[in-house]
């Protein structure tokens, strides 16, 4: 990541806050400790008491403050946000997917509420603070924002609404300078895709369908995600960036 961080100017988000659901593990967690890296004052929140507990104990995490939140809890979500003076970023990152179980309906609107809903109940708990600073806001939709997968429809489902609420929420919050964006990252080695990077056929499959045919990394999302939160993003809202390594418009 020094390599990434380095494009960028040193100290770029000091004197700023940033806020990171599922800032525990995987994408958020990297994000985390980028933005703190930057000079950011990092809040990086999970509902994982044991991520919490190993996020705590990341020696490249030391500078982010951890707390618990289950972001399908509106009362918690506005005590979090409610509970800060200053907020210049929120990185809606938390997410799950419940392969083969979201055709059951609790399944479904478990992993909607928490992939969808939650982009919108910290956004609007968030608006505020956000105006106030003239911030920006960056969710994670995904590569199933525009392709199918029968296995997690709640997941598909989700992501594509992620899409959808960028853009409206870019044109509600944008005349108070609030811009907001999505990341579209596909296929990147986290915890929530290990069964399918451990298993050397479909790691290749994939990997294939990469113009650099290679997996992607967590690492690979830090550059996109900080210019858009940066001033050199000032005139870019409404739009949702993939970081996917070309894998959506392989064609084969």
């Amino acid at each position: 990541m020094d390599e990434i961080l380095a494009t960028f100017r040193p100290a770029l988000f000091a004197g700023k806050r940033a806020l990171v659901s599922g800032g525990t593990s995987g994408i958020g967690l990297c994000l985390a400790r980028a933005f703190a890296r930057l000079g950011a004052e990092v809040i990086a929140t999970g509902a994982s008491g044991d991520r919490l507990e190993a996020a705590r104990a990341d020696a490249d995490a030391r500078s982010v403050r951890f707390e618990r939140l289950d972001v399908r809890d509106r009362k918690a979500v506005d005590a979090t946000v409610g509970g800060l003076d200053r907020l210049d970023v929120l990185i809606n990152c938390a997410g799950v997917a419940r392969p083969e179980k979201e055709y059951d309906e609790d399944g479904f609107l478990d992993v909607m509420d928490v992939n969808l809903n939650s982009v919108m109940r910290l956004s609007m708990a968030a608006r505020p603070l956000l105006a106030r600073s003239r911030g920006a806001i960056v969710n994670f939709a995904s590569m199933l924002s525009f392709l199918a997968d029968d296995g997690v429809p709640a997941y598909c489902a989700s992501k594509t609404g992620v899409v959808g609420l960028t853009r409206a929420l870019a044109h509600r919050f944008g005349p108070e300078g609030v811009r907001v964006n999505a990341i579209a990252p596909g296929y990147h080695k986290t915890d929530m895709t290990k069964a399918l990077w451990d298993d050397p056929v479909p790691a290749a499959k994939i990997a294939a369908k990469s113009a650099f045919k290679r997996w992607g990394t967590v690492e690979d999302l830090v550059g996109a995600t900080v210019f858009l939160c940066s001033p050199a993003a000032a005139f870019i809202t409404a739009t949702t960036l993939p970081v996917d390594g070309g894998y959506v418009v392989s064609g084969f």
